[in-house]
């Protein structure tokens, strides 16, 4: 276990955590009831440990804002505070948290950092993983130099890239090798994840590299989507998509306010259809439309 994993007064809260749980009995019931919005009863896909999809996206966030807590020298939290700094509603995480067994103690909450426990063993982060980046463009060369994910457990063994300006060069404490040491680093590095930054046209190559070199996690930011054989799982982060997104709910917004509506009738509300009333909406660009 990395030494930055979780907060230093984790250890020894195992067993003490354990017996919150057990003075729980009289709550649980309450805790794990379904969401009264109806938003618990989700329907999504299920993973072969009983925790749901959806729940385990929601993981991290409980986690980041858990390490929030720590920092600022919080012991035990109670689960609106924690709904509310992570963004859902209490009933919502409660469910959540009690497909890992944590239920917390009525009138007291959860001890933080046995939940950080908790939340990190599920999420795989009381271990080390090797991460290789492959495309050193900004975007690598931002990912490289980002501490955050050393703190979670995620240790980036190499960067690779096939613009022979840029091999050899150092990023970070690393020195970019070449992307034809891609098997080589995955078998020495043990890579368990694969990180790629390349540009559209040769993500899905890099892609197939990977996996034939027994690569099984990979988190893609280039603009395609990949295809990846049975038992390889792909997360996709697409920061365009992500900015398209937030402008239709400003638009829709914008479109809500007095006498800033969209149409022909202008934001005056008259029947002239001139430029004057009119508000120009902004075209796609061609490159961002093509994704779609």
């Amino acid at each position: 276990m990395h030494s930055n994993a979780m907060p230093s007064r984790l250890n020894g809260h195992a067993d003490e955590g354990r017996a919150c749980d057990g003075r729980a009995d009289e709550s649980q019931a309450d805790d794990i009831q379904a969401d009264d919005s109806g938003e618990a009863i989700e329907g999504l896909e299920v993973q072969a440990d009983g925790i749901p999809e959806a729940t385990v996206a929601r993981l991290p966030i409980y986690l980041r804002a858990l390490y929030g807590l720590a920092e600022r020298g919080i012991s035990t939290v109670a689960s609106e505070e924690l709904a509310a700094a992570a963004g859902v509603n209490s009933a919502k995480l409660r469910k959540d948290l009690s497909h890992l067994g944590s239920y917390g103690i009525r009138g007291v909450g959860y001890d933080v950092d046995y939940l950080v426990y908790q939340v990190s063993r599920t999420l795989g982060l009381t271990q080390d993983w090797p991460v290789v980046i492959v495309g050193a463009g900004n975007l690598g060369r931002a990912l490289a130099n980002y501490g955050g994910f050393v703190s979670r457990g995620f240790t980036i063994s190499a960067m690779l890239d096939s613009d022979t300006a840029i091999v050899g060069s150092r990023i970070a404490t690393l020195t970019v090798r070449p992307v034809d040491e891609l098997e080589a680093v995955v078998a020495t590095h043990k890579v368990a994840i694969g990180v790629i930054a390349t540009p559209a046209g040769s993500a899905q190559a890099v892609c197939d590299r990977l996996v034939a070199a027994g690569v099984t996690s990979i988190l893609n930011f280039a603009p395609l989507v990949l295809n990846v054989p049975e038992g390889v799982d792909v997360r996709k982060v697409d920061l365009s998509i992500e900015l398209q997104i937030l402008a239709f709910h400003a638009q829709r917004r914008s479109a809500s306010r007095p006498g800033d509506l969209l149409g022909p009738r202008g934001r005056n509300g008259g029947g002239n259809a001139g430029a004057a009333g009119r508000r120009s909406v902004p075209q796609v660009p061609a490159e961002l439309a093509a994704q779609g």
